[in-house]
C-alpha cells in the first residue's frame, strides 16, 4: 500500500495518496486533468471516473453541480439587497404568522 507524507509546518504528516494543498493555484489544478475523478462512482456503481463520463452522467440525470450557480446566486443576492423583491416582505410576514400560530 502506498502512502505519502509531507512536511506541514515543520511536522511530518500522512495525507492521502492524491492530496492537493489547499493553497495549489488553480492553473496548476487544470494540469491535473481527470485526477480529481479517478475512481469515482455513482450510488449504482457506474463508472464516471473521466470528466467526460461525469459530465454526461450528471446531464443524463438531470444534475447539477452548485458551481454551475454561483453567478445567479450572486445576481439574486444583489436583487434581494437592491429592496426591489415586493414578495420578499410578505414572505416574512407569512412566515412569521404560521410560526406563531405552530404550523
Amino acid at each position: 500500500m502506498r502512502r505519502r507524507w509531507i512536511q506541514i509546518n515543520g511536522k511530518l504528516e500522512e495525507v492521502s495518496v492524491d492530496y492537493i494543498p489547499p493553497d495549489t493555484p488553480t492553473a496548476v489544478l487544470g494540469i491535473l486533468g481527470d485526477k480529481n475523478y479517478h475512481g469515482l462512482r455513482d450510488t449504482k456503481g457506474e463508472d464516471i471516473s473521466t470528466r467526460t463520463k461525469h459530465r454526461e452522467y450528471m446531464k443524463r440525470n438531470n444534475f447539477a453541480l452548485t458551481g454551475d450557480f454561483t453567478e445567479q446566486w450572486k445576481k439574486d443576492a444583489a436583487y434581494r439587497a437592491s429592496g426591489k423583491d415586493s414578495t420578499r416582505i410578505s414572505d416574512v410576514i407569512r412566515s412569521y404568522d404560521q410560526h406563531i400560530k405552530g404550523k
